[in-house]
């Protein structure tokens, strides 16, 4: 399916953006760099003695309309952290903390908006699940959205990548009574100054929120564009489903940004929560005007 480039209009309503932290993640840095050699991708991030790299895990809370909204690549983080086994051990980052900070507990999250369901649990984590351990995935009161298609997807993986469902948090989402599948384009859940782009290329009907802000639009570049090396157009990764389609998808959308003034907002990088980008006389992206953080901004 193509990757949908609608414009969206700009409204008159007052929107907060803050990027909140999670538990970073690893990942085998040969299945995430895909073809590119391991002497090339060890310069951008250091992997460790079973090939492991770390990855931020960043989310989006965006607050409107007495609505607090957060977006997530994928929902590991919809996980409700393991306790501690004593208390002589420190607590472990965690979105629920980042989110005490702004004041927000779980019972003030209104909407929560998966891009897509894929899952990188840590091995701790995901022994618990294999156990039925967990008890709960967090924010109860909440609806959860996702896109139609990629919900297919996850009820009928393919091979390629049925690993990266947990049926364990489909069952919860399902069961919730408060899922809800969208389309591309604009809808009535979301409302006035959103915009949902619907791409194929890394997984089946991966939905990417672009939001309007009066400095120009933040496009949530989900696990697409992860990090500010994903800007390399021929850098794919080894769970992408189609390297080609996600290389014109990432092209198209760049372009798009770039033609409306906005900036990517990035799931995975370990420094930039947000830049804006340029294209090069010799049609490479670059990004400029980095930002590590985004702390209730307006403007």
């Amino acid at each position: 399916m193509a990757l949908s480039l609608a414009r969206q209009g700009s409204v008159a309503l007052q929107r907060q953006l803050s990027s909140i932290s999670g538990a970073p993640r690893t990942i085998d840095g040969g299945v995430l760099f895909g073809n590119t050699p391991r002497r090339v991708w060890a310069q951008w991030l250091q992997p460790d003695q079973d090939n492991l790299v770390k990855l931020a895990s960043r989310v989006l809370l965006v607050q409107e309309q007495k609505r607090n909204i957060l977006v997530m690549a994928g929902s590991e983080s919809l996980l409700a952290p393991l306790p501690r086994t004593c208390n002589c051990q420190p607590h472990a980052p965690s979105l629920l903390h980042n989110l005490a900070r702004l004041g927000l507990g779980e019972n003030d999250i209104d909407v929560v908006f998966f891009t897509h369901l894929h899952t990188w649990p840590s091995q701790d984590l995901l022994r618990v699940i294999e156990d039925d351990l967990v008890q709960r995935v967090l924010f109860p009161r909440a609806h959860y959205l996702t896109g139609e298609n990629h919900w297919r997807r996850a009820q009928h993986p393919h091979p390629h990548d049925r690993n990266l469902f947990v049926r364990w948090i489909l069952r919860q989402l399902e069961h919730s009574g408060r899922l809800k599948l969208l389309q591309a384009g604009t809808n009535a859940e979301l409302g006035a100054g959103w915009h949902l782009h619907e791409s194929d290329g890394y997984t089946l009907g991966q939905l990417l929120p672009e939001i309007s802000m009066p400095g120009g639009p933040l496009l949530f570049a989900g696990d697409l564009i992860p990090a500010i090396r994903w800007l390399d157009l021929s850098l794919t990764g080894g769970y992408d489903r189609n390297p080609e389609c996600l290389i014109g998808e990432k092209e198209r959308l760049l372009d798009h940004v770039i033609d409306r003034g906005g900036r990517l907002f990035l799931a995975r990088d370990q420094q930039a929560a947000a830049v804006r980008i340029f294209r090069d006389r010799q049609s490479r992206y670059s990004p400029y005007d980095q930002q590590s953080a985004l702390s209730r901004e307006e403007v």
